[in-house]
Formats: structure tokens, C-alpha cells, sequence
């Protein structure tokens, strides 16, 4: 008698009961992974800026975290494909339990140039974890929410923007934690917070999910459409005009302001959250259409057009030296963050409806690698502006990259454009 044959990989999604629970299982884990990747940032930042580092060391300080992102996004897509999206969460979230635990030895009997080289350590490690987990948790969307575009683009925003809102209670957490446990402490508190999520993840994630025929060469892991391939150069610009002013800037201004570490922390906090919940509801925001992509390319451009606007008006308000700047500045953050908020989404809508599913991984992984070079630039960039400028020279090089970004949109194709099938099969990939 011949022996049953075994499913084929990817794990099964043939139920939408099935793949809204799955959906809920990896949203919920990552939820834990960001709360307390949020409050590391938070730690780091404010604990070494009250020790006297200055801005561009301690942007120097997240240069490994960022860097080692778009080498993870990279390997962890492709290592999903071949080994499943629940053994890449159980990777990076051990993977970060060992970065908490690395940095909460850190002595202040070091040196400074020894403590500088053991944080850059230790945030490497973090940052590989980081994207290890986002890459397959994100890769877990495009296998759960179905074939309709209208679930795609709700679940896509609602993942992303309750992410991003749980990164913003991070912050809130990190200022909190270091006020009241210290920096040692708090990092094991968050290490074991991560334990009680990896022991979730090994309970209830399919250990098949999203396991598929990894790409064979670099080639073809690199052979992406002509689509992505835009989109992801857009990502690059996009993020790091984000962090350009966002990582050291903002931070440091309010802080010199007058601002209190609590104050900095809770109201990055709300900013946060409030980006979070606007990434939630920009499938609201946006016209839809049948096709999936004739309404949502132009309101890219649109809304890219509309972002850059926000940094070149405060660099000038900034270098007016207008009254009460320090609030012109809080309240050119809002709009920015709202218009951030829905470019962000809708790109990551768009990398969805560009790409296919069989190596979602992969192409998140790919996808992701430009977000990660694009912090890696902004944050590098963060730091240099500012002691070189002020928040006026980090304003300025937001605002440029913003341009680049809104360029690059006005190339990505509509689906007229995609009828040709490209050379080498292009995947999907879904968005932060």
C-alpha cells in the first residue's frame, strides 16, 4: 500500500479561520519583539547621552544595529523560504535574547573607546535579530491574509501600524525602565519578557509555514522585477530621510530644549503610537482600485510629494529662527509623521501587488534590506548633520532625500506596464 503523500511546503493556509488565527499568532509575537526592540533604543540613547556622549557617537552606537540589517534581511529571507517562517522567529528572538544579555554586562569601569565597541557589539546582534524576526514575520502576512486585494492592504496596514504603535509604547517603556530599574536591569527584564514570546512562538506558529524552494544561486536571489527593484530603491530614500533627523536630532533638540528624558521619551512615545495608528488606517485614506495598482501608484507619488513638502517648510522656519521653535518643530513632526505614515503603508501595500507568493520570504528579505540600508544611511547621517548643523542641516538632508524618493515613484509601473513576465520570477514581500 503506498504511503500517504506528504503536503508540500509552503504550510498549508487553505482556511480563512486557519490563516486569520496564524495571522494573530505571529502579530501577537512580533508585538513582543518590538515592545522591547523599542525600549532598547530608548535605553541606549538616553542612558549614554546622559554619560556625555556626543550626538554623531551616539548615532555611532546604532551604525552595526542598522548595517547588520541589510546582510539579515538578506540571509533571514532566504533562510525562511528554505527552513519556514516559525524556525527564523525561534532564530531571531533567541537571536535577541543573546544581544539583552551581551549588553547588560557592560561594566562603567571600561573605557570609553572599550564601552563604545562592546555597545556596537551588542546592538549588531540586535539588529540581526531585529531583522530576522521582522522578515519572517512579515513574510507571514502575504501566506495568511488570502488573495483579495482589498484583506491584503487591511492586514498589511494593521500589522504595520500596530507594530509601529507597540514600538512607540518601547519608547515609553525604555525611559520608564531606566528611571526606575536601571540600565542593567532593564535589560534582563526585557530579555525575559522575550522568553515567555519565543516560548509562544515554539507552541503555536506551524513549523511549515512559509517553507518553499529557496533560490539556488545570488542571481536569482538578486533578480528581482524592474517594479521592486524601484520600490526598494524608494525604500532606501524614504526611511533614511526618516531617521536623518528622527534617530539623533529630534532627540537631542528637545533635550537641549529643556526637555526632560521623560518628557523626550513620551512624547517620541505618542509620535510613535500616533504613526501607528495612521499606518493602520491608510487603507481609508487611499482610493482602491480593481487592478490593484492604477489608483495606488499615483496616490504614491502623491503622498511622496506631499512628505518632502513638510522638511523643506520647517528648514525654513528653522533657519528664520521663528518664535517658540521648539513647538513648530513638535508640530511639524505631527504632520510629517502622518504623511510618513501613509507613504509607508502604501509602499507596503505595493511591493505586496508587484510580486507573487511562492518565495515571499526572500523578496521581504530583499525588500527589506533597502529599509535597512536606508536607516543605515539616516542614522549615519543623523549624527553628522546634527554636530555639523543643528536639527536646520538634518532638516535640509531629509528634505533631499524625500525629492529622490518622490522621483523614483514617478518610474514605478502600473499594471499595463507588467504584462511582460520578467526573466527571472519575481515573489512578494509585505511592508513595516
Amino acid at each position: 500500500m503506498a504511503a500517504p503523500a506528504k503536503p508540500s511546503p509552503p504550510a498549508p493556509m487553505t482556511t480563512p479561520s486557519k490563516g486569520g488565527r496564524n495571522y494573530a499568532i505571529v502579530t501577537a509575537a512580533y508585538w513582543g519583539f518590538t515592545l522591547t526592540d523599542g525600549a532598547l533604543r530608548m535605553l541606549v540613547l538616553l542612558h549614554f547621552y546622559r554619560l556625555g556622549y556626543s550626538p554623531f557617537t551616539l548615532a555611532f552606537l546604532f551604525l552595526l544595529y542598522e548595517a547588520m540589517g541589510v546582510l539579515a534581511n538578506l540571509i533571514g529571507g532566504w533562510l525562511a523560504t528554505r527552513y519556514g517562517i516559525a524556525r527564523m522567529l525561534t532564530v531571531g528572538l533567541c537571536t535577541q535574547i543573546a544581544g539583552f544579555l551581551l549588553l547588560s554586562q557592560l561594566s562603567p569601569s571600561w573605557t570609553v573607546t572599550m564601552s563604545v565597541a562592546w555597545v556596537v557589539l551588542s546592538q549588531g546582534v540586535c539588529g540581526v535579530a531585529k531583522d530576522l524576526t521582522k522578515t519572517a514575520s512579515k513574510s507571514a502576512i502575504k501566506l495568511t491574509a488570502g488573495t483579495a486585494s482589498g484583506q491584503l492592504f487591511k492586514w498589511v496596514a494593521w500589522f504595520t501600524g500596530s507594530k509601529n504603535a507597540m514600538k512607540g509604547v518601547g519608547f515609553f517603556l525604555g525611559g520608564l525602565l531606566l528611571d526606575r530599574l536601571g540600565f542593567q536591569v532593564s535589560l534582563w527584564t526585557m530579555a525575559g519578557l522575550l522568553g515567555l514570546v519565543l516560548v509562544g512562538v515554539v507552541a503555536f506558529v506551524p513549523p511549515l509555514m512559509g517553507k518553499a524552494k529557496a533560490s539556488k544561486s545570488a542571481k536569482e536571489l538578486f533578480a528581482k522585477h524592474r517594479a521592486i527593484n524601484l520600490l526598494a530603491a524608494a525604500r532606501v530614500a524614504l526611511f533614511g530621510a526618516r531617521d536623518v533627523w528622527f534617530v539623533v536630532g529630534v532627540p537631542v533638540f528637545l533635550y537641549a530644549s529643556g526637555w526632560t528624558f521623560t518628557m523626550v521619551g513620551g512624547f517620541l512615545a505618542a509620535w510613535t503610537i500616533g504613526y501607528g495608528l495612521v499606518q493602520a488606517l491608510a487603507p481609508t485614506l487611499v482610493k482602491r482600485s480593481d487592478d490593484g495598482l492604477s489608483a495606488e501608484v499615483p496616490a504614491a507619488r502623491w503622498w511622496s510629494a506631499l512628505l518632502a513638502l513638510v522638511p523643506i517648510v520647517l528648514a525654513l522656519l528653522v533657519a528664520l529662527k521663528v518664535p517658540q521653535l521648539t513647538w513648530v518643530v513638535v508640530g511639524g513632526l505631527g504632520l510629517f509623521g502622518f504623511a510618513f505614515a501613509v507613504n509607508s503603508s502604501v509602499h507596503s501595500y505595493l511591493i505586496l501587488a508587484y510580486a507573487g507568493s511562492e518565495k515571499a520570504a526572500e523578496d521581504v528579505g530583499f525588500y527589506y534590506a533597502a529599509n535597512a540600508l536606508g536607516r543605515f544611511i539616516g542614522t549615519l547621517l543623523s549624527g553628522l548633520l546634527y554636530q555639523w548643523g543643528g536639527l536646520l542641516f538634518s532638516l535640509m538632508g531629509s528634505a533631499v532625500m524625500l525629492v529622490a524618493c518622490w522621483l523614483i515613484t514617478l518610474a514605478l509601473p502600473d499594471r499595463r506596464a507588467l504584462q511582460a513576465p520578467p526573466a527571472v520570477p519575481a515573489q512578494a514581500a509585505v511592508g513595516p
